[in-house]
């Protein structure tokens, strides 16, 4: 039976069916001062990695049982485990480079190898590992160390407002509500970018439970109307009766749901935004049309990606659509766009756009 040992501080683990191999990896790599821990095949690697997440992998590629291709996949697709580089090993010519990097491995190299050389590569990953950790504590931090003055700063301007301290002129209270409309704006934006940051990170927990889509809907349209109204425009919703339930993250959800609905308002000058929820055999999906500016064809491809942003004058930091994706692929569902503006010159303006998300039925 294979047993996961227990490690102090950090190390890097070893893995390949080869004892001659091991030990001579772990002799070279013990020169350069690192601790060394061996696996002798690919589930005992994937035991010890859930215990202790080591700081760099050395993986065989051929291996009996589970291969390092195999390993390293699942490895990658388990978000619980944090990044950790993986140095596939083998002395295979014809063992595929381009099928271990699918795979998600980081480098490869060949045996035999030279000391040196390996000695060398271990410490390029290791290096990789140290700048990946410092953005990711550098995030945190960030998003932290700017929330905290953000949120006591509205408290503050809250009870200057009240005129806790003295008496406030209409002139100062239209001062106040502008900063404090200006550093809900920032709060909303660090909480998106955090947000973002634990998808990528595989840290995000979600808690999958029966959600009423129908319900949320309601309660997101009911939340935006006021914006509608002030724009003079219709907020609409076409809700079928009797859709299924689907298991999902309701705080997440309704997160999407808000996005994709404040956007429609926000790139609505005249006209509409509708919202529908139906079914097919398989699927519940959700629609948010618009009559709005429209979207080109050249906007449609990239408007998912992570700090795109629009042409127009109001589009925001390209966070808010790359977070509902990972949002709704995190809910092995799908979220499309579609809009009628078919080329970027203004006779095409204000055709509208669609947002469709679709999440499996429980």
């Amino acid at each position: 039976m294979s047993v996961a040992k227990t490690v102090k501080g950090s190390y890097i683990l070893a893995v390949d069916d080869s004892p001659d191999n091991l030990l001579l990896v772990q002799l070279a790599l013990e020169q350069e001062g690192h601790q060394v821990i061996l696996a002798h095949d690919g589930e005992t690697a994937l035991k010890q990695i859930k215990q202790a997440p080591p700081n760099l992998i050395l993986l065989d590629v051929m291996m009996p049982g589970m291969d390092g291709y195999e390993v390293t996949r699942r490895i990658r697709q388990d978000k619980s485990i944090p990044f950790i580089p993986i140095l596939l090993v083998t002395a295979r010519e014809e063992s595929s480079l381009v099928e271990g990097l699918d795979a998600g491995a980081d480098e490869f190299v060949r045996k035999p190898f030279q000391i040196d050389e390996l000695q060398a590569r271990v410490r390029s990953m290791l290096r990789l590992k140290e700048t990946i950790d410092q953005r990711e504590n550098f995030v945190s931090c960030l998003t932290h160390d700017l929330r905290t003055p953000l949120v006591a700063a509205n408290r503050m301007l809250a009870l200057i407002s009240q005129q806790a301290f003295g008496n406030v002129t209409c002139e100062q209270q239209e001062a106040f509500a502008n900063i404090v409309s200006s550093n809900q704006n920032m709060l909303e934006m660090l909480n998106t970018l955090l947000e973002t940051h634990h998808y990528e990170l595989g840290q995000k927990i979600l808690s999958f439970i029966p959600v009423d889509l129908q319900q949320l809907i309601s309660e997101v349209v009911t939340e935006l109307e006021p914006l509608a109204i002030d724009k003079g425009i219709k907020l609409l919703h076409n809700l079928e009766n009797d859709v299924s339930k689907i298991k999902g993250d309701r705080l997440e959800l309704r997160r999407v749901i808000t996005n994709l609905i404040g956007n429609a308002i926000k790139f609505t000058d005249t006209g509409s935004v509708q919202v529908s929820l139906s079914q097919n055999d398989s699927e519940v999906l959700v629609k948010v049309e618009d009559t709005g500016i429209g979207i080109s064809p050249q906007e449609q491809q990239t408007i998912f990606q992570r700090y795109y942003q629009g042409n127009h004058r109001r589009s925001g930091k390209g966070l808010g659509l790359y977070l509902c994706q990972q949002i709704i692929n995190a809910h092995q569902g799908k979220l499309t766009v579609r809009s009628r503006r078919d080329s970027p010159s203004n006779e095409h303006l204000g055709q509208g756009t669609t947002f469709t998300f679709s999440i499996p039925k429980s």
